[in-house]
């Protein structure tokens, strides 16, 4: 069944954020925003608030594949996002089901600690998603430290991260986009790179305060400008508009950190309107 144009469904693999501030909950407010119809696969429950992570509950890797094979034996999709992955059982089981799909392009944010710190990921995870995942991926958006992470050899301290991103590409990943907000810089600094190196480097203001659920909204973001036709580069600085805008206008909800409004354009439409 050929997929509709009009329709753009994008499968998201993420964990529940009940803030709604990143997650899946993040992945589907985002897609829905840029015109997508998003589905999703629970890959884990979270105990958490605007705060930070108390706990997490992997789903069973076996409830993760039967959620995504029911979905996928119904709906034809155009790009899969996959997002926090809870276990390497998880990680296997979705490589499993994402390589009988090969023409779907795949966008991959490699969640490993929250906005402030918690751990989301062990060494073994992450191990599993460069083995099983990188090699299906068609954009890897890490954050600078979880780049670094990634592609930390033994003998390493801290690799550049150009060098990263080659060992990253090497390991599979067809364009690394490695984003710059844990850098000491002033404006905030996100590369992209392909096999032959960086393709392009854009500076953005860099907004006060602290936010969650950033990387799953450019991740997201990127997912449906795929989807919606755009080639990797147009598709990965338009992400990073639409990302920008919804951090610039995000709110604060509880006593944490600041939650994007993904649905930004919309009220800038409304304001207009009561003009």
């Amino acid at each position: 069944m050929p997929i509709d144009a009009e329709f753009l469904p994008v499968l998201t693999f993420a964990a529940s954020d009940p803030t709604g501030g990143a997650g899946v909950q993040a992945d589907l407010l985002t897609l829905a925003s840029l015109g997508c119809h998003p589905l999703s696969v629970l890959t884990g429950l979270t105990v958490q608030n605007t705060a930070g992570v108390d706990r997490v509950l992997a789903i069973d890797a076996g409830w993760v594949a039967d959620q995504a094979r029911a979905l996928l034996e119904d709906v034809p999709v155009s790009v899969f996002k996959l997002g926090m992955l809870g276990s390497v059982e998880t990680i296997a089981a979705i490589a499993g089901i994402i390589n009988d799909y090969p023409d779907v392009p795949l966008v991959f944010d490699p969640v490993l600690a929250s906005g402030r710190g918690d751990p989301l990921a062990d060494d073994e995870m992450a191990d599993a998603m460069i083995e099983l995942l990188l090699p299906r991926t068609t954009v890897l958006t890490p954050n600078s430290l979880e780049a670094r992470r990634l592609a930390l050899g033994e003998d390493d301290d801290a690799p550049a991260l150009s060098e990263c991103a080659r060992r990253l590409i090497n390991a599979g990943a067809e364009y690394v986009l490695i984003t710059g907000a844990h850098e000491n810089s002033p404006q905030v600094i996100n590369t992209l790179y392909g096999a032959d190196g960086r393709i392009c480097e854009d500076s953005w203001e860099r907004l006060p305060g602290s936010y969650h659920g950033s990387g799953c909204t450019l991740a997201s973001a990127i997912a449906a400008n795929i989807a919606n036709g755009l080639g990797i580069k147009d598709a990965v600085r338009n992400a990073q508009d639409y990302t920008w805008h919804a951090l610039a206008a995000g709110f604060r909800p509880g006593k944490g950190q600041y939650i994007p409004d993904r649905f930004f354009w919309a009220r800038d439409v409304e304001a207009a309107g009561d003009e």
